[in-house]
Formats: C-alpha cells, structure tokens, sequence
C-alpha cells in the first residue's frame, strides 16, 4: 500500500508540473507584475518520459533486487507500462547474474545504468507507438 501512495505522489507532481498556470503555491501571475512590479515566478517543467521512466525501473528494480525475492509483482500497482515493465524484468535478470559473478554492489550499479540505457533507447522518438502504456 505504501508504495502505491509513493506512485501516485508521484504521477499527481507529474500531472500538476505538465499543466500549464496550476501551482498551488499562491505565486504570482504574469498580470501581477503589472500592479505589484514582481517578477512572475517560471513556468513548471514536466519531467521528460525517459527520466521518469529510469526513475521508476531503478526504484522498482532495486527494490525487488534488495528484497532477494524472485518474484516482479504486479505491473500496474507498481505504475508501470507494459514495455517499463519488461525494462523492469530484463534489468533484474542481468542485475541477479552480475550479483552471482561481481557481488551485489555490482548489480545495484548494473540496475541504475541498464534502467538508463533501455529507457533512453525506449524514448528516444518520444512517446513509443501505440501510446504510453505500451
């Protein structure tokens, strides 16, 4: 259950930093330099797809890595797509035999730069096709 708060925490940040003037923060607006001579505060930046999902894959990853359990769990409470989720599973698989031949450091670091590596090839165009839970 934990985790799931700590998934919608972050798709809520994720949803509210893509939408355009929704900031909560009772920040100025470009209208009130006009009547307070403040500067307004910048527009909030979305996190690009392929940060959030190698944010994801290393959070999940060295989660199931650490626990020493073999199983993934489900895809969805996790978050995940469809192709994360086979990221996800690949990334394991790798980590697990780099923890039998270099030690488990090994693995974590492998976790964090195959988690890069797939994400980056996965969006490299942008959104994959078919949509954002393929």
């Amino acid at each position: 259950m934990r985790h799931r708060k700590q998934v919608c925490a972050l798709a809520l940040t994720t949803l509210l930093a893509a939408t355009p003037g929704v900031t909560g923060c009772g920040g100025s607006s470009p209208t009130d330099t006009a009547n307070t001579g403040r500067t307004p505060a910048p527009s909030p930046s979305t996190t690009p797809p392929e940060d959030l999902c190698t944010l994801l894959i290393t959070k999940w990853g060295r989660q199931i890595y650490d626990s020493g359990k073999e199983t993934y769990g489900d895809y969805q409470s996790m978050g995940l797509s469809n192709g994360q989720y086979t990221i996800l599973r690949e990334t394991l698989d790798l980590a697990r035999a780099e923890r039998k031949r270099q030690g488990a450091d090994a693995g974590r670091k492998l976790i964090t730069r195959e988690a890069r590596e797939q994400c980056e090839r996965r969006y490299r165009d942008g959104e994959p096709s078919g949509g954002p839970w393929v």
